[in-house]
């Protein structure tokens, strides 16, 4: 089976999204995803979105994001993302995304190695809010075509430029699409591991394909390790504690009901503290308690957490529950430049799958769907502006 387009996207999360309604509406567009449409980790994320509040939050929400990275992010491209964040913010309001207010005004979270709240959220579903409204509006854009359960298993190339690529769909048959420019928004890597928060089939896919046709990547070591998942003797996706419930004033004890760390240094540093106790204790799990929290404040902010928690035997309004660190996040990826083009022509990587510098060796609390959106948009703007030249 052929397939021509204008434009390929390889995802359907917020970043292959963001990218589809900013791209030129007399532009054809394919999307394609190996699973259903909502199955993708940006439906997943709880906490929240990171935003600039001020001028005079600059240099505190840049030295956040460069101290969780241990400094090895990129400065262009995190100075681009927080200077980008209020206009994106804006954008998702006006796609009808519905955010926590307080007063007339954004209410403000703080998260773990942030140094002030800055984050702005809905209920702990903020992923869910985010990316059901931009599904919803793409699904109205009559130039998008959008394919389920279909997976990328090659790169077209030609004269050492992406001319498309080639899927399979659910009938195991082979497609080959091609298109003017490709933009992989495939995620991350969780279904390589065996805990982790992430959808299982999420598997790489894309940076396979990079690494066959010397497609440059970069830093593929840098993978984040969440401090804090639902411990389950069942095998499977781990349900996430989101960070915000320690901003909130969620405490971390051990079995003897000592505190061990500071729940507010960065995720890598409090995943360490946690296996060294766990080490220590002989056991599978350190224990979080949230009776620091008011009952009112965890039914209104944190419900999906409450629900998902009852559910396994756990009642977070009275009882401490069991958590464990698991695989969350990748840091590295594709490499690409300020507006997520690829060493290869033709072909960008945006979200997870890429890897822009932002968040260095370790990412920085609820940058990820910030992060997604700026340069997704950046993607569609350049691949936009070749066309106004001809190119």
């Amino acid at each position: 089976m052929r397939i021509d387009t204008d434009i390929i996207i390889v995802g359907c999360g917020v970043s292959g999204l963001f990218a589809a309604l900013h791209l030129p509406k007399e532009k054809q567009v394919l999307i394609i995803t190996k699973a259903d449409l909502e199955s993708s980790d940006s439906f997943l994320a709880q906490g929240g979105i990171c935003v600039l509040r001020g001028e005079d939050d600059y240099d505190s929400y840049f030295e956040d994001t460069m101290r969780a990275g241990h400094y090895e992010n990129r400065k262009e491209s995190v100075e681009i993302m927080i200077k980008s964040s209020r206009k994106i913010i804006d954008e998702l309001v006006s796609c009808g995304v519905k955010f926590e207010m307080q007063d007339g005004d954004f209410a403000y979270t703080r998260e773990g190695a942030h140094s002030k709240p800055r984050i702005l959220f809905h209920e702990d579903v903020t992923g869910r809010e985010i990316t059901s409204k931009l599904l919803a509006k793409v699904k109205t854009l009559p130039n998008v075509t959008m394919m389920e359960y279909t997976s990328m298993t090659d790169i077209i190339e030609k004269d050492g430029a992406c001319a498309g690529i080639i899927a399979r769909n659910e009938e195991w048959e082979q497609i080959e699409v091609y298109g003017d420019y490709t933009i992989f928004a495939s995620g991350g890597i969780g279904g390589r591991y065996k805990h982790s928060t992430n959808f299982p089939h999420l598997t790489g896919d894309a940076l396979d394909i990079s690494k066959k046709h010397g497609i440059m990547l970069e830093h593929l070591d840098y993978v984040q390790i969440h401090p804090t998942t639902l411990y389950s003797k069942k095998p499977g996706r781990r349900f996430l504690i989101s960070e915000s419930v320690r901003g909130e004033g969620a405490l971390l004890y051990d079995k003897e009901g000592h505190r061990f760390v500071d729940e507010l240094l960065p995720r890598d540093v409090v995943t360490k503290a946690i296996q060294k106790q766990m080490k220590k204790d002989h056991t599978d799990y350190v224990w979080l308690s949230m009776e620091q929290i008011e009952k009112e404040t965890i039914l209104k902010h944190f419900p999906n957490i409450y629900r998902h928690c009852l559910e396994e035997g756990f009642d977070v309004t009275k009882e401490w529950i069991p958590v464990v660190p698991a695989q969350h996040y990748f840091m590295g990826g594709i490499w690409v430049d300020s507006n997520s083009k690829t060493s290869m022509d033709r072909l960008y990587a945006v979200g997870e799958t890429s890897c822009n510098g932002v968040h260095g060796a370790n990412r920085l609390a609820s940058n990820s769907l910030l992060e997604s959106l700026v340069f997704s948009k950046r993607a569609a703007t350049k691949i936009q502006s070749h066309y106004e030249e001809g190119k």
